[in-house]
């Protein structure tokens, strides 16, 4: 498996060795090994999320609150997504910070992002389909989320698909009505980047 820190520190990009055949393709999408060998940490798998979407479905920006937090590996099954994490961590270098890979069935790549770390995507196809492992389950009162089109972030979404047809962004209610950057960590509703680190070194040993 091939792995690539991204410029969001401690998120990381992994592109596995597919194996195909006449029969069709294997490939090992997660390894602990790899994982760790990359991150210095393992991922204690709590819960499995898949979400389906159509084109120009926009999820996130997401985050929870740290301790326990929730960090994510992620990956795509079926159609393609762009996949975004946002450095949310108040006192990081990159607060604020963030950056995409495409995910997607040709190179199957994966996306590692730690606790802190805002996450969102947009589905470039109809029936995109998004596989996450979380190492924390869910729990609506410490999950939170962050405008997805504030300019002060800046994410590019992307304005067409893979097939040339425009992209019309959909949102869900809450995401539409999420604060900004700026409300957020006026609100104090930010993880700070020195108790999220505090935090991985336990996970650590």
């Amino acid at each position: 498996m091939n792995v690539r820190e991204l410029t969001v520190p401690g998120t990381w990009e992994l592109t596995p060795r597919q194996h195909p055949d006449e029969r069709g393709v294997f490939l090992e999408w997660f390894t602990a090994p790899a994982l760790r060998a990359a991150t210095g940490r393992d991922l204690d798998l709590a819960q499995a999320n898949a979400s389906v979407s159509r084109a120009g479905v926009v999820r996130g920006i997401h985050y929870a609150d740290v301790p326990p937090g929730q960090a994510k590996y992620v990956t795509c099954v079926a159609g393609s997504v762009l996949d975004v994490v946002v450095d949310l961590r108040v006192g990081s270098p990159a607060f604020g910070r963030w950056d995409a890979v495409l995910l997607d069935t040709r190179e199957r790549r994966a996306v590692f992002l730690p606790e802190g770390v805002g996450h969102a995507f947009m589905a470039l196809e109809d029936g995109s389909t998004v596989v996450y492992l979380c190492s924390s389950g869910y729990a609506p009162a410490r999950e939170h989320a962050v405008d997805p089109t504030d300019p002060e972030i800046g994410v590019e979404w992307p304005t067409t698909g893979p097939d040339g047809r425009a992209l019309v962004p959909s949102f869900s209610a809450k995401d539409a009505a999420a604060p900004s950057l700026r409300e957020a960590l006026a609100a104090g509703a930010l993880p700070r980047a020195d108790e999220v680190e505090a935090f991985v070194r336990t996970l650590r040993g």
